[in-house]
């Protein structure tokens, strides 16, 4: 039998912490391993497999497109990337009419700081305490951790912090050269802090007097996970660009930077090789067309105030605070998360941390009932 670990530890530049485990398959909630143990799946490859692992629609998308085209670059037209692009603007915020495609959700955000740059001729932005919009130099420049920051300083300048869903804090912070907000309606690596209602509205207004550029990062959130499409249908908002990634094509590598009228970038001052290939829209098509046919966005409603209704019934004496929106879940603990997560490893569910103590629980939308319910049980346990 192959060691796949020794392999992959002989030849990987490894820039994750990894769990010992292998996993080999998987199929809708669930994940096997290399001896068959199953498990149930609370992470979804970070709020990837929204559609489930090896969903049968795109499966049988990307068979089909991979025997005809797989690969076609942005200078010419395609038929797979045309329907695509009409779908995904067709289904995010009324506002929003054009779609620049990516490989992942940090190149989604790197094209919305260069769009806001561009469009208003200004180079600041202001983003949030705990906001996370990735790793690569500018979406790095607006993730607040310092911990990922500090040994890549110096970073783009011009970004702000100011504390997230505190408006005073953030019209002070705007100045004569702001270009844009950058907010996540959640912020999921940041412990699933839920956007205040109000706030966004405060902000969305204050970018309208003053010509700034409103980005909103739906990267985890968007795609049904909150009980919604798009989480700022909550706070009856429309972004000026709207960041996207993780569950847009079920799990194939894709992004897209979705942007209104006001926004403007010529020919030439962007690009990319990969982006919006014809194996990712047509997985892209087959993604957003089973959440539409199987309406996720109600699932995930539903089945998020199931769970925390079974949850609630216990008394978790680890527990501080549960937070969620649809099947966006935090539990915030009164301790470090990592030995739960290897513990609730050990008991057959895989889930994510959220920074040093919160749980977090993204699950592929087709989870079922009976799933969740014995994610609570275990939970009851490890928990108390």
């Amino acid at each position: 039998m192959i060691d796949y670990k020794t392999l992959q530890q002989k030849y990987e530049f490894d820039v994750f912490p990894k769990r010992d485990i292998i996993f080999v398959k998987g199929k809708g909630a669930h994940l096997w391993d290399e001896h068959g143990n199953e498990y149930i799946d609370c992470a979804a490859g970070i709020g990837v497999a929204s559609i489930g692992h090896a969903n049968e629609k795109l499966v049988e998308a990307i068979k089909i497109q991979s025997e005809k085209l797989i690969t076609c670059p942005g200078i010419f037209y395609n038929d797979a990337k045309s329907l695509f692009l009409e779908k995904l603007i067709n289904i995010t915020p009324s506002g929003l009419t054009k779609a620049y495609l990516t490989n992942s959700g940090t190149e989604a955000i790197e094209a919305a700081l260069k769009f806001a740059r561009y469009t208003t001729k200004r180079k600041n932005f202001i983003a949030a305490m705990r906001g996370f919009h990735g790793r690569t130099l500018g979406a790095l420049s607006a993730t607040y951790k310092k911990e990922y920051r500090e040994d890549f300083e110096p970073l783009v300048p011009g970004f702000t912090f100011v504390p997230y869903n505190n408006f005073e804090k953030l019209a002070e912070a705007v100045d004569d050269n702001t270009a844009g907000v950058i907010l996540e309606p959640i912020q999921g690596e940041g412990g699933i802090n839920i956007g205040d209602k109000n706030f966004f509205q405060q902000v969305r207004k204050l970018c309208d007097e003053k010509n700034i550029v409103l980005i909103l990062d739906e990267i985890q959130t968007g795609f049904c996970r909150t009980g919604k499409m798009f989480a700022c249908e909550h706070f009856d908002i429309q972004p000026d660009i709207l960041t996207l990634a993780k569950a847009i094509a079920g799990g194939i590598p894709m992004g897209a930077t979705v942007c209104s009228d006001k926004i403007q970038i010529p020919i030439g001052k962007h690009g990319t090789t990969f982006g919006g290939n014809p194996l990712a829209c047509a997985a892209g098509i087959a993604a957003i067309d089973f959440m539409i046919e199987n309406n996720l966005a109600k699932q995930a409603e539903e089945k998020g105030k199931f769970f925390i209704e079974k949850i609630s019934n216990y008394q978790l004496s680890k527990v501080r605070e549960i937070r969620s929106l649809g099947l966006m879940i935090g539990i915030e603990l009164k301790e470090k998360v990592q030995p739960v997560l290897i513990e609730l490893m050990k008991q057959g569910v895989i889930a994510l941390p959220a920074g040093t103590t919160v749980l977090r629980m993204l699950p592929p939308l087709v989870i079922s009932y009976e799933d969740l319910n014995k994610v609570v049980e275990i939970l009851s346990v490890v928990l108390q």
